[in-house]
């Protein structure tokens, strides 16, 4: 049976209507309109509908709803907003900033469908919080040892991944 939830997304609260155990992907994208996290698998085997609850990825697909209420969910739609927190930017200059990972996929050009881009950059948010500097190692232990599973680019881009995860970090810390 639906009822009102109230969700933190991106910094924004929200108030649904849904059964709590509809998976938190299809509310953030068919009641909030947030195209970024997207219907890979459904198994949590992808990755591509990946998000940060409290700063930890999740897999959407999977999690229901109620499990995200009086948590702060962020998708890739949010990451500009957290960086823009931690410069200190005012609202003006956040709304023309990218965060330093989706910069980084862009001078990378890591994309090639793009499909499971999202979930990848989210997951590299994740790792840069904590770990700042991490070795190539460690960067592919963040993408593929991590459960539930590994993130999967149907498009073979994990060399331009790892470049990417590499100059978001210089880009971080100047």
């Amino acid at each position: 049976m639906a009822s009102a939830l109230t969700l933190s997304v991106n910094g924004a609260k929200q108030v649904v209507t849904a059964a709590p155990e509809t998976p938190l992907l299809f509310v953030l994208r068919n009641d909030l309109q947030l195209t970024g996290p997207r219907l890979g698998c459904g198994m949590a085997q992808c990755g591509a509908c990946s998000v940060l609850l409290d700063g930890e990825e999740i897999r959407s697909c999977i999690t229901p709803v109620s499990y995200a209420v009086g948590k702060h969910v962020t998708t890739i739609e949010g990451l500009p907003a957290i960086w823009a927190g931690v410069k200190g930017l005012s609202p003006a200059d956040a709304a023309k900033t990218l965060h330093p990972v989706q910069q980084a996929w862009i001078d990378e050009q890591v994309p090639q469908c793009g499909y499971c881009q999202s979930g990848m950059m989210i997951a590299a948010v994740e790792l840069l919080a904590k770990n700042p500097n991490p070795t190539v190692a460690q960067i592919k232990d963040a993408f593929t040892n991590k459960p539930p599973s590994p993130h999967l680019c149907r498009c073979g881009t994990y060399a331009a991944i790892i470049d990417a995860v590499q100059r978001a970090a210089k880009a971080m810390k100047a």
